[in-house]
């Protein structure tokens, strides 16, 4: 009995250490797989990071079902020179509704030149006076009563002009509420719009790449806690959230459509200088009135002039995409993303920034076009087209 218990000493010895090496064993190769996982979602999260749009940057010139584009840049050429020679031809039948884009409910001086010029020639022009960053969705059912509002108090159609996400958000209207519109609506200019989508919208926000997370509750306290706005206003503008609309809503063959794009200056001297002057109004400072002999004497707010080197930021902006993606664009958008199926694309013979369309510069060159006359040659040959396309649905009838 005694010789068996010492027999079995060693063995229980030796099952005990061949128990303990299999769980070394099998926790050693747990690790090596939690490893090998880390490294590859690392790995994919790298290569999703590096590659970015690459994939998605126009690729809604290259759907089969998708109409082609006419170039119309000649003729707007000509009507902008009949224009800067005085000559101007907007007809005061339609109604003109500037539509802003993104951020614009901080921008004050967005699109007020315009509509400043537009008034001037006795011309009824309105700005749309919608949540900059609310989704696209939301801001199509705001333009449809505005529009409607529009068109039964005058009683003339509305043309209209979407500048940026301002664009999207007009065509998304027209394409979801296209039985309610189409015989309201005489026709819409998209300008500098990312129809198609943009890929700064798509790589801030692509799931599945590094610091994805984080960058969203970024631009979440950002859009959702700081501006009060809505996180779909950047979202919508993705490649995927455009694929997804456009597969379900197709824009009205009725309506004349002019998609305007340029592309931004990338010289050295832009990149390092600041060009632009805008104005933000601080309500939420106690500011002095000047020139009064009250010691105590404050306004709730006032005009301030803040300088925005927005140039030198939308320059910046279009070399990271020229050098990442070899495309050109206007800082924000890729000309190819600009171009709406079914359109009459303009495209100038300038280097033109995102914000140049809708702010102007204090060293205004009297020898070149300015925002204004830009806009009136847009909507003057939206007017143009929408008579031909009424002159051929005229004589298709007979």
């Amino acid at each position: 009995m005694h010789k068996v218990q010492k027999l079995m000493l060693p063995l229980f010895g030796l099952r005990l250490a061949w128990r303990l090496a299999l769980a070394s064993w099998r926790c050693s190769l747990y690790y090596i797989r939690c490893t090998q996982a880390q490294v590859l979602s690392i790995t994919s999260r790298v290569r999703k990071t590096l590659h970015g749009s690459s994939d998605d940057i126009g690729w809604l010139q290259h759907a089969h079902d998708m109409a082609p584009v006419e170039d119309g840049t000649v003729r707007f050429l000509e009507l902008l020179e009949k224009i800067r020679n005085g000559e101007h031809n907007l007809p005061n039948s339609f109604v003109y509704l500037l539509i802003p884009g993104l951020f614009s409910n901080h921008g004050p001086l967005y699109f007020v030149g315009t509509k400043r010029f537009f008034s001037k020639m006795g011309l009824a022009c309105h700005i749309a006076k919608i949540h900059s960053e609310a989704s696209v969705e939301h801001n199509a059912w705001e333009l449809k009563q505005y529009i409607e509002e529009l068109y039964w108090g005058s009683g003339k159609r509305v043309m209209l002009l979407g500048h940026s996400k301002g664009g999207v958000d007009a065509a998304a209207a027209l394409s979801i509420y296209s039985s309610d519109l189409k015989n309201k609506v005489a026709g819409l200019a998209l300008v500098q719009s990312p129809y198609a989508g943009t890929p700064i919208a798509s790589d801030i926000l692509r799931e599945g790449q590094i610091a994805d997370k984080e960058t969203r509750r970024i631009m979440e306290l950002l859009i959702c806690k700081i501006i009060k706005g809505d996180i779909r206003a950047l979202e919508d503008l993705s490649y995927d959230k455009r694929r997804e609309f456009i597969s379900k809503h197709q824009l009205p063959k009725e309506i004349p459509l002019i998609s305007f794009h340029s592309e931004a200056s990338i010289a050295p001297g832009v990149l390092a200088t600041m060009t632009h002057i805008a104005h933000a109004e601080l309500p939420w400072l106690p500011l002095p009135k000047f020139g009064s002999e009250e010691a105590d004497d404050f306004q709730a707010g006032h005009q301030v002039p803040v300088v925005i080197p927005i140039s030198a930021a939308m320059a910046v902006c279009a070399l990271h995409l020229q050098l990442r993606y070899g495309e050109k664009s206007d800082g924000l958008v890729t000309c190819r993303d600009a171009e709406v199926p079914g359109s009459v694309v303009v495209r100038p013979d300038r280097k033109l920034d995102h914000a140049w369309m809708v702010y102007s510069s204090r060293k205004k060159d009297p020898s070149e076009p300015d925002s204004c006359e830009m806009c009136e040659a847009l909507l003057t040959m939206l007017v143009e087209l929408g008579k031909m396309k009424q002159e051929r649905d005229v004589s298709g009838a007979f």
